[in-house]
């Protein structure tokens, strides 16, 4: 009886093996195109949080340049007889340094700034720094130096800058690294006895993203690019609330010359009590005209998000920590105002301001979204006279809701019908979510309604289940999850994973899609998830089928998910293989005229033997997508996919 029921079990094996390695025919309609891809599908959300802007993509090294940190020296280390001024000569940046002599000539008179965890330099590099400065006939000394150095010397480099004016002015030097080092510092101190003044002290690489002086982070800038984004959303993400409406971000105080833009509490610098970062603040260097600016150099659709009167409403249970509604007009005209900045002509007021800073051109702005992560009745009760003015005033303008923090559950389903009500153009969808869920999700959009708000899901990406940290597994389902995406593309038309950015030594939140250092950055496995999907984004939707069903890892699919796209002559199939096994696969194309084929072109796997793995700082091209050749030419082709991958086909036809 042992032996039968073995043999019977060892034959049930046998037989699932054998349906395994039959060829899984998938059915590719190339008669019937569906959807159009829209181009903003795939894109890009900034939030400052994990120093991704101040000590990241914006260039300046210098922490606390304008010394009007809540405590004016934060950042600085003084020696000597330094005094704090506040009567400086830019009002929304008002506090200055007096340097005076110390009153004995072997007595330095200076100050240290420490930068964001030091200051990067690499050989051979030259680095710009600047200062306001007066103080007619003084002389400063600019000295970049290792305060760890074992050898002879701390100092790297020095120059003397002579202050010929009791006047403020701006003077600028040029200083070259003869090392490449991660933590460096400043320095700038007095040399003789006439004192200066110094304000605004920034040091930026002169190689800085398209040349432009006080310009961003190269590398970083590059990875963006390198996303092929359709769409970028700024600035955040809660910064966008604040922690009470005092520290919201204010786009108006982000325009205008930099050393005028006032200094704002980052909501993320005590947010979680385990990754405290009490000295993390905003300089607004990275301010809304280089967001429009940087849209521009992308070529994508800018996304700008503004307070819609509602402080973080996790951190804010009293209703007298938000807006009236009653008194909301402020709020109505920024957002009108950004419209205005955006695209008014020379003649309107903001227009005016965007030409002045360098571009009289309009920037196109065509998205806008009002609010975050809001919640409950309060929302839609601040969204309404949003929507109505805008309506009336900026007709062109989309406007972009919220379906609040979940991605299901009684506010979710509160929320839409709300947003289908006030007339939103789009929703906006947050999923942070384990394993399972994104497992359980390919069929997510099929039947969401088609004739309300379109789909934002405008930040995502699967926290694994105690692995709430960049792998390759995490990547592997977040690929299989953009299937139903792209295969739903009339109702999806934009998708940003989040967060962007993080610094290795002051993050706040993980995973994260670029990780960096003072001199290197690396991109994770799920940024080449996000960057496949884009660069084969494709124009339109193609019917792909297995029985007549979408392959949307579902019952019987054995953790299969595939889509398709045709751009122009190329067919693009992505293909998911979730399983611990190996799939062989017919595509079978439906719609060929009678002697037409299709040929292979370029097979394009994405693959780890390790789940747990990423990409580090030391070894940045651990996993990368590897490009080979995909043979065949007919009516069908075929193709294996390895366990736990991601797979681009790249198809003529």
């Amino acid at each position: 009886m042992s032996f039968h029921r073995t043999t019977i079990f060892a034959a049930i094996l046998l037989c699932a093996a054998s349906l395994r390695a039959q060829p899984v025919r998938l059915d590719v309609n190339l008669k019937k195109p569906g959807a159009s891809v829209q181009p903003t599908m795939y894109g890009i959300f900034f939030e400052d949080i994990n120093y991704a802007a101040d000590g990241g993509l914006y260039g300046d090294m210098v922490k606390n340049r304008s010394f009007d940190f809540p405590y004016a020296l934060t950042g600085w280390m003084p020696y000597g007889k330094v005094r704090v001024m506040d009567d400086g000569p830019f009002g929304r940046n008002p506090h200055y340094l007096r340097l005076d002599w110390s009153g004995h000539m072997d007595k330095f008179t200076g100050v240290e700034n420490e930068g964001f965890f030091g200051m990067g330099l690499k050989e051979g590099a030259r680095y710009v720094f600047s200062v306001w400065a007066r103080g007619e006939g003084g002389r400063l000394r600019i000295r970049l130096v290792d305060d760890d150095s074992m050898g002879e010397s701390q100092i790297l480099v020095s120059e003397d800058l002579g202050i010929a004016s009791g006047e403020w002015k701006k003077y600028k030097l040029v200083l070259t690294s003869p090392v490449t080092i991660e933590d460096a510092h400043l320095r700038v101190e007095l040399i003789g006895k006439t004192p200066v003044d110094i304000e605004h002290v920034s040091l930026f690489p002169e190689d800085t993203w398209k040349g432009r002086e006080g310009g961003l982070r190269k590398d970083l800038a590059q990875a963006l690019y390198d996303l092929h984004p359709g769409v970028f959303r700024f600035p955040g993400g809660c910064i966008v609330e604040g922690t009470d409406l005092d520290t919201r971000y204010n786009w108006k105080d982000s325009v205008g010359p930099v050393e005028n833009r006032p200094v704002n509490e980052n909501r993320w610098h005590y947010t979680f009590g385990h990754r405290l970062f009490p000295d993390y603040f905003t300089s607004y260097g990275f301010g809304f005209y280089e967001f429009f600016q940087l849209c521009e150099d992308f070529a994508c659709e800018p996304l700008p998000v503004i307070s819609c009167g509602l402080a973080c409403q996790f951190q804010n249970d009293d209703p007298s920590a938000h807006v009236p509604v009653d008194e909301l007009q402020p709020y109505i005209q920024d957002a009108i105002d950004l419209v205005e900045f955006a695209n008014g002509d020379l003649t309107t007021t903001w227009g005016r301001v965007r030409a002045e800073m360098g571009h009289p051109a309009p920037f196109g702005m065509k998205l806008l979204a009002i609010g975050n992560e809001q919640w409950g009745e309060t929302y839609p009760e601040h969204l309404k006279p949003f929507v109505d003015a805008l309506r009336k005033a900026c007709p062109d303008i989309k406007i972009v809701g919220t379906s609040g923090p979940d991605s299901e559950g009684e506010q979710f389903d509160y929320l839409w019908p709300e947003m289908a009500k006030l007339g939103a153009d789009l929703v906006d969808e947050h999923f942070y979510r384990p394993e399972n869920w994104f497992l359980s999700q390919g069929t997510r959009y099929d039947n969401y309604d088609r004739k309300g708000p379109k789909v934002f899901a405008g930040e995502y990406a699967c926290h694994g289940k105690g692995k709430k940290w960049n792998h390759f597994n995490a990547s592997l389902l977040e690929a299989a999850f953009m299937t139903g995406l792209e295969r739903n593309a009339d109702i999806v038309h934009m998708a940003t994973y989040a967060p962007l950015f993080a610094h290795v030594r002051g993050w706040q939140w993980r995973p994260d899609l670029i990780w960096f250092d003072n001199l290197r950055s690396v991109r994770s496995c799920s940024y080449y998830v996000q960057q496949l999907y884009s660069t084969y984004k494709g124009e339109t939707v193609l019917s792909l089928t297995w029985d007549g069903k979408p392959v949307a890892g579902t019952e019987g699919q054995e953790g299969l998910f595939a889509s398709a796209v045709r751009d122009g002559g190329k067919i693009y199939i992505k293909v998911v293989n979730t399983s611990a096994e190996p799939r062989s696969l017919e595509f079978s194309f439906i719609g060929l005229k009678k002697k037409a084929v299709v040929k292979g072109v370029k097979h394009i796997s994405y693959i780890s033997t390790d789940p747990d793995a990423d990409n580090t700082l030391d070894e940045p091209e651990a996993i990368v997508p590897i490009a080979g050749e995909f043979p065949g030419e007919g009516k069908s082709l075929s193709a294996t996919v390895e366990p736990s991958s991601f797979n681009v086909f790249i198809i003529e036809g």
